[in-house]
């Protein structure tokens, strides 16, 4: 049975879930990267991803060869783990899978990740409605920038238990349903996307496995106005921003990439080479479902 998080009263179950999480970490398993021996992922291969992303929410993955690294990869990879149904938004290609890169022209100049500046803390599509919550994430590089460019990642469920280990109310503040409110997104005078309300912690109802929307962002967001909120937010920032354990850093080269059920993660600024096909590119597909389970 699946521990419910959402439950504060059981603490009993809690505590075990909690300990198990705790011990898997210890065991360093999160840092390693999966090597994937070609294009077409062998059935061990992707049990090593779906383990790695039951206990820790995400793997690093490296492939043998990195000009394998297409976006069928990333399809068929994402599907062969259950991933089925890809999140089309505004800047996705017409394929739904997004290819990342600095552009200086068009509707993507007008999103941070299409920029070479740094990516605050966040999950992916926190202003999505409801039935087009994101679940889970593939992001692979195809070429790395000439420098940083870096990946920060906390796996939601870690990120969940500090706060409640330092007051359950941050946790109770945290599941309100108008707790974070994003604003409309307007473009040229027209609305593309109303306002979208709702909590941070929930639940997905497929798997009942914990689902977090955040974002450090400070424009474009607003939080509900109380002093629980407020210092649930501060010790989020803190967990965040400062040297916690559980996040881990890393720096993707060329065909490798991360699979994850949408953690906490960002990204810092980089410096892009001067020839275009050799500028940073990465391939990223968000998906409504969540990696399925062991």
């Amino acid at each position: 049975m699946v521990f419910n998080p959402l439950n504060l009263d059981d603490l009993s179950g809690y505590r075990k879930w909690r300990d198990s999480k705790r011990r898997a970490y210890d065991l360093g398993l999160h840092k390693k990267l999966i090597s994937l021996s070609s294009s077409s992922v062998s059935d061990s291969e992707l049990d090593t991803i779906v383990s790695h992303c039951d206990q820790f929410n995400y793997c690093l993955y490296q492939l043998a060869e990195p000009s394998n690294g297409s976006k069928a990869f990333v399809r068929n990879t994402g599907v062969a783990l259950g991933l089925e149904r890809l999140d089309g938004n505004l800047c996705s290609d017409e394929d739904n899978i997004s290819s990342i890169q600095v552009r200086d022209t068009g509707r993507h100049t007008g999103y941070i990740p299409y920029t070479d500046k740094k990516l605050t803390w966040h999950t992916d599509g926190y202003y999505n409605k409801q039935s087009q919550t994101i679940n889970s994430m593939i992001l692979h590089c195809v070429r790395p920038a000439e420098s940083g460019g870096e990946n920060l990642m906390l796996d939601h469920e870690m990120a969940y238990i500090q706060l409640r280990d330092e007051n359950p109310d941050y946790v109770s503040a945290f599941m309100q349903s108008d707790v974070l409110t994003i604003p409309p997104n307007i473009e040229n005078g027209k609305e593309i996307r109303a306002a979208q309300s709702g909590s941070v912690f929930s639940l997905d109802c497929i798997s009942g496995r914990l689902h977090m929307r955040y974002s450090a962002r400070t424009r474009n967001i607003v939080w509900k106005s109380d002093s629980v909120t407020g210092e649930a937010l501060a010790c989020m920032s803190e967990l965040l921003n400062t040297n916690n354990p559980y996040v881990i850093a890393y720096r993707l080269q060329a065909g490798e990439g991360i699979i994850a059920n949408n953690v906490l993660h960002n990204r810092t600024a980089f410096i892009d080479a001067d020839l275009p096909e050799q500028k940073r590119l990465l391939y990223r597909a968000r998906c409504y479902d969540r990696v399925r389970a062991c």
